[in-house]
């Protein structure tokens, strides 16, 4: 849940944010995002001075959870300069989406692991990072064939020993003396579906976006 000391401020500021505790306390985190959006929208048109004491850092990694990172690049070009340089789970969430933009793969992970998250961020980093691995395999078992050790480690973000491992539990044959992965092409059963909109969303911002 959100810190009391901010929910009271924010109290006073005529914002209510019980259904972002309610989403992150129950793990529904593909809601995140469009509950600040909406949130944000209405105390900015009630003309609350909102900036001090809104949960930028959530509301980030609630568009990079969903996979937005035109939203969450929107946002952060419209936040206040002062949080931009001086709120460090800010610039941590902000690093994330900056290494999603740039399709630097391992060092998404890297941002993930890079800092040591709020109470109230812990869980939604986590998740993202769950759900961000399955669909990588995802992605590399659709778009390739075969791929070496070394990619396959960068894009699951884990060492080589255990990258190898990992594919051949997924039933990929792994050959020891090229360093070769023989991707297996079957369906991949995740505790949490992909639908095609969010694939087709992955596959443009990991792929296809540009600077």
């Amino acid at each position: 849940m959100l810190h009391s000391n901010k929910i009271q401020r924010a109290n006073k500021a005529a914002m209510d944010f019980s259904l972002l505790s309610e989403a992150l306390t129950s793990k529904s985190y593909e809601k995140v995002a469009d509950i600040c959006d909406e949130h944000m929208l209405q105390v900015a048109a009630e003309g609350v001075a909102f900036q001090d004491d809104w949960p930028y850092a959530i509301h980030l990694l609630g568009h990079i959870y969903a996979g937005d990172i035109n939203s969450m690049r929107f946002l952060w070009k419209s936040m206040p300069a002062t949080l931009k340089e001086g709120n460090p789970e800010v610039i941590a969430a902000w690093k994330i989406g900056q290494k999603l933009w740039m399709r630097d793969y391992g060092g998404v992970y890297e941002a993930i692991c890079g800092y040591d998250w709020s109470q109230e961020a812990q869980g939604l980093v986590a998740a993202f990072s769950d759900l961000y691995t399955k669909n990588m395999f995802q992605l590399l078992q659709s778009a390739y064939s075969t791929i070496s050790i070394q990619d396959t480690a960068l894009f699951l973000g884990m060492s080589e020993d255990d990258a190898t491992t990992f594919v051949q539990q997924q039933g990929w044959a792994v050959d020891p003396a090229s360093q070769m992965v023989t991707v297996k092409k079957q369906p991949i059963v995740t505790e949490q579906k992909l639908d095609a909109s969010k694939l087709q969303n992955l596959t443009e911002y990991v792929f296809h976006l540009e600077h």
